[in-house]
């Protein structure tokens, strides 16, 4: 299981929301890739990027920091979600060295747009789903809807995404610990790869999901998205990559 540090990014800064809420932000930081270059030398073996004010706008707003994260860290994959609503946003992110663009609120008010885009960019396309109570959340997560996660988990299986990021928003940014239950039953549901988002406090927040990784049809519980926890330093992220990495029965050499 990957520990992967978040970044998320508005008005060309690093800094984390409370429960999604624009106007609840703590900064860490005034240089992207600087922030960017931190994690990957700590050992990160993936990036999740969010453009924050893309998310709200509709459109990319922070892709010029984006963009420059990608061109300093050659070769370490990077997913990029918030504001992608067109398969010309996409394409323009690849073609800047992202490995893989998030589909969120478009993922669920235009599902078809999921599909055009697997088929467009294969093995380039994750959905994120961000949920309160089982019941998905849109438009930077101001939105319940009626869908259920499970429901359209399944239906952009069928599609061809190559993972799908669950996000619990009552835990985001909280540090009250992840829903390893309930993310354990969503990787129970589908053979796509899980990446479990939201609310990771410490290191036994990483042993506890490490621990129900393994579970379901499929891959399973691939990842895991930490955020204030990395930043305030209640989780060392290179000790949490060795945990995950034990769970596993994976070296721990990086």
């Amino acid at each position: 299981m990957l520990l992967i540090p978040a970044i998320d990014l508005k008005d060309g800064k690093c800094v984390r929301l409370r429960q999604g809420r624009m106007d609840d932000e703590t900064v860490f930081g005034d240089d992207p890739v600087a922030v960017a270059a931190r994690w990957r030398d700590a050992g990160a073996r993936r990036l999740h990027l969010v453009d924050l004010n893309g998310a709200f706008a509709g459109e990319p707003v922070n892709g010029e920091a984006i963009r420059a994260i990608a061109a300093a860290c050659p070769g370490l994959p990077i997913q990029v979600g918030g504001g992608i609503r067109d398969e010309r946003t996409i394409a323009a992110y690849l073609d800047a060295g992202v490995s893989w663009c998030i589909i969120g609120t478009q993922a669920v008010k235009e599902p078809d747009f999921v599909a055009r885009a697997c088929h467009a960019f294969p093995d380039n396309i994750i959905v994120g789903l961000d949920a309160k109570d089982g019941q998905v959340a849109i438009n930077g997560w101001a939105v319940v809807t009626d869908h259920r996660v499970q429901d359209l988990a399944r239906r952009f299986e069928r599609d061809g995404v190559s993972a799908i990021v669950y996000t619990d928003i009552g835990r985001d940014g909280m540090l009250t610990g992840p829903n390893v239950e309930a993310t354990a039953r969503l990787a129970d549901a589908v053979a796509v790869p899980i990446i479990a988002s939201g609310g990771i406090t410490g290191i036994d927040d990483v042993r506890a999901l490490a621990a129900v990784a393994g579970a379901g049809q499929g891959p399973g519980i691939i990842g895991a998205i930490t955020g204030r926890a990395i930043y305030e330093g209640t989780l060392d992220f290179a000790e949490g990559q060795r945990v995950a990495d034990a769970a596993a029965g994976v070296g721990t050499s990086g």
